[in-house]
């Protein structure tokens, strides 16, 4: 249990107490459910990005992705062309990917085609929370689920794109549809 404890003295989750930025964004955001279009549509487009990175990448560029991704509005990035794409691959302040980009693009698009809201849709593949062990380390936190599968093979059929289990189950984490913060950990409910 001491290796949760971070050095202001208060227990978390491992990672969560290697930077600053990881303390506010584990005390504050990861885990926490979160509902809305364009802030799940945020959160689809950066866990796509950070696909091969460190979330602390993403994590510390997000404000110049917000600035822009046109505040991760999804009906005007999905009218986004080439000039937008050449834009974006010359802005620092982003991650300069241009198969992500095109992805965030593309993902805009499949949303305005979506049957549901996306906030439905997402929040379908949700695991029911009772009867699920908490992990006792973030080694027993999977990297991939039935569900983070059955999300990503669902999305991809829609017309979505660089999303797999892997990024589907780190969305799922990050916006609280699954709670794995560890035993111990202060949030941990």
């Amino acid at each position: 249990m001491n290796e949760l404890v971070g050095a202001d003295g208060v227990a978390r989750c491992s990672w969560g107490n290697s930077t600053p930025d990881y303390v506010g964004y584990h005390d504050e955001e990861w885990g926490v459910p979160l509902h809305g279009q364009d802030a799940l549509y945020e959160r689809l487009s950066l866990e796509s990005f950070q696909s091969g990175l460190s979330w602390i990448t993403i994590l510390r560029k997000r404000e110049g992705f917000r600035r822009a991704f046109d505040g991760f509005r999804p009906e005007k990035v999905a009218a986004y062309g080439d000039d937008d794409v050449e834009r974006l691959m010359g802005d620092a302040s982003i991650v300069r990917n241009g198969a992500k980009i095109r992805a965030a693009i593309t993902n805009a698009r499949a949303i305005a085609e979506l049957e549901k809201p996306l906030d439905e849709l997402l929040w379908s593949f949700a695991p029911p929370s009772r009867g699920r062990k908490r992990p006792k380390t973030m080694a027993d936190v999977p990297a991939v689920t039935d569900e983070s599968k059955a999300m990503a093979k669902d999305l991809k059929k829609r017309g979505f794109s660089f999303l797999g289990p892997t990024t589907c189950y780190a969305l799922m984490q990050a916006t609280g549809m699954v709670d794995d913060h560890v035993r111990g950990c202060f949030r941990a409910t």
